[in-house]
């Protein structure tokens, strides 16, 4: 390894050899969907989100607004995720760590590792979606973990990146939405009651003012 980057924590580096050589021994076939689900798990995230959207179409105004906010949490996780890694700049296990052959390209230099922004976007996304529509909780975070756990199979990341990811993911998606739901609320409520965004926001078949509140 790299002398550079001795700090890295010695279980991490072990672990994720460990995992990427048991990745090797799979057969092709799971690789291939292991390369592709790492990547697709976000799309079922994004289509999670358009179903808490229209699920809160015919709900309270402030369900809305948590719908609304899920994908902007995760969006502005993911930001953070960004900015940290300017200052951390640790470099991908796929290139400093000697021996291993991974399922996925490297990602090229000065795209660094830590924190994982894959995992930083599954928990955002999971932790978003469980503040604005609480049942999907053991489905999201199933989802989450197995695209988290996905960045260390297929080679581009140490698990202490992914952890630190999805800590960050976990925290401040809900914090953020916690934070805006009174003020996106009212500004939801109005936009429900104006004939441009009413078709967006409210089922036509239910009045604004008769909007139930139920997670």
């Amino acid at each position: 390894m790299d002398p550079q980057f001795d700090d890295i924590p010695e279980v991490s580096t072990e672990l994720y050899r460990d995992i990427v050589d048991f990745a090797g021994r799979t057969p092709h076939w799971f690789q291939v969907i292991a390369d592709v689900g790492t990547d697709a798990v976000l799309f079922v995230f994004a289509a999670l989100f358009l179903g808490a959207w229209w699920r809160a179409r015919r709900r309270d105004d402030r369900t809305m607004a948590l719908a609304l906010l899920a994908p902007v949490a995760m969006v502005t996780a993911y930001v953070f995720s960004e900015v940290i890694k300017t200052f951390i700049r640790e470099d991908r296990p796929c290139r400093i760590v000697s021996g291993v052959t991974t399922i996925a390209e490297c990602p090229p230099l000065g795209d660094w590792s830590l924190p994982s922004n894959h995992s930083t976007l599954v928990a955002a996304a999971a932790a978003a979606l469980v503040v604005a529509w609480r049942r999907t909780l053991p489905y999201v975070t199933i989802l989450a973990v197995l695209g988290a756990f996905s960045r260390v199979f297929v080679g581009v990341h140490f698990p202490h990146d992914v952890l630190a990811g999805m800590l960050l993911g976990a925290v401040a998606a809900p914090l953020l939405m916690l934070v805006l739901a009174m003020p996106v609320t009212s500004i939801a409520g109005w936009a429900r009651r104006t004939p441009p965004l009413r078709v967006l926001l409210s089922d036509a078949r239910t009045s604004p003012s008769a909007l139930p509140h139920r997670r």
